[in-house]
């Protein structure tokens, strides 16, 4: 064989050598791979490698990346080996829009407003879709509290329902606990009835209240604090009207299964802090009254525009997993001080959140 072979056939066994070795390492890297396999319906395997960049996003502030990378191909810190992007379409823009929210959780600042029902500006058009949205509820319970008996009175204004489903309520977690937020105790029955049938730990919250804050004889515990959306002055008096989150820090719960709330057009600014600080994922069940006569308080813009926010709004809580379980009427028949057919000035509104967790 002439020295022109010889060079071929090491040339070959040198390939066949880097090509085994290259072999070695993808098999050592399957093997050693921190993130999970998974093998989709079409028998193909691929890896995630979760990437740590903690120490970039301290240099940069905590700034997330931007990409222009098509919705659903940007991974946010993870890298997707051994699979074509077309197969994990699905699961990656899943991966993306859960880390979206997770951000919009800790980040936010204001809450997204839907775009318009009529594709512009209209009152009418507004108030429609709100009206419908809250006037069908969203998910079934079968076993249900209402505000009285016979169930015929669920219809009734002021009425409520929460729902004590295994699923929702589940006893062995300990105690239930539950918070009343109302002026001049007009939550009597909500709280007699969380005390002698739920066997809930109830706590009755009225800035007003009479007698003085304390344990009754039905051990509901009162307390004089209000709610409110905003941080509470320094050096503020005990009974200072305070955000959720610190009403519940303060009374050492994690977690609170049922809040009912009256707060007389307050309402929208706590529902709002509740979505942008977090403190809607704590709560199990919200039965909240919404006031439709005015804006409410530091609610400002177009009468179109406020009533597009207030559903902006509640489509936020169905976002968080909050589903509609009963609606009910109540006193008044204008919205924004318009005399509307069909329409309520005030609705009962009982949500129950479908994403909770013991």
């Amino acid at each position: 064989m002439g020295s022109g072979g010889r060079l071929r056939c090491a040339f070959i066994r040198a390939c066949l050598v880097v090509l085994g070795m290259l072999l070695m390492l993808q098999v050592f890297v399957w093997f050693r791979a921190p993130g999970p396999r998974w093998v989709t319906k079409d028998g193909i395997t691929f890896t995630i490698i979760s990437i740590d960049n903690s120490r970039d996003r301290g240099a940069r502030g905590n700034q997330p990346e931007r990409s222009d990378s098509p919705r659903g191909l940007e991974t946010g810190g993870a890298v997707f080996m051994e699979s074509e992007a077309g197969v994990l379409w699905e699961y990656m823009q899943f991966y993306q829009d859960e880390n979206e929210n997770f951000t919009q959780k800790r980040d936010r600042s204001q809450i997204d407003l839907q775009p318009w029902a009529g594709g512009q500006p209209s009152f009418t058009a507004e108030v429609q879709r709100f009206i419908e949205y809250i006037s069908t509820t969203q998910v079934h319970c079968a076993r249900e509290l209402t505000a009285g008996e016979p169930q015929e009175e669920k219809g009734l204004a002021g009425s409520w329902t929460v729902c004590l489903e295994g699923w929702f309520l589940k006893r062995e977690a300990g105690p239930c606990v539950a918070y009343s937020f109302s002026l001049d105790q007009k939550d009597a029955g909500f709280v007699s009835r969380m005390v002698s049938l739920a066997g809930c730990e109830v706590h009755q919250f009225d800035p007003g209240a009479r007698p003085a804050p304390g344990r009754d004889e039905r051990g509901v515990r009162r307390h004089q604090t209000w709610l409110d959306w905003r941080e509470p002055k320094h050096g503020s008096r005990r009974n200072t009207p305070k955000k959720l989150g610190l009403i519940m820090e303060s009374l050492g719960h994690g977690k609170v299964e049922f809040v009912q709330a009256d707060l007389e057009s307050a309402e929208w600014k706590v529902l709002e802090s509740l979505v942008l600080d977090g403190t809607l994922s704590r709560i199990q069940q919200l039965v909240v009254t919404v006031h439709l006569h005015w804006a409410g308080f530091e609610v400002g813009g177009s009468e179109a525009g406020v009533v597009r926010f207030w559903y902006s709004l509640l489509k936020e809580l169905q976002s968080a997993g909050y589903r509609l379980l009963h609606s009910a009427r109540g006193p008044g028949r204008t919205i924004l001080q318009h005399r509307l057919a069909g329409v309520s000035s005030t609705y009962t509104l009982s949500w129950v959140n479908t994403r909770w967790n013991y």
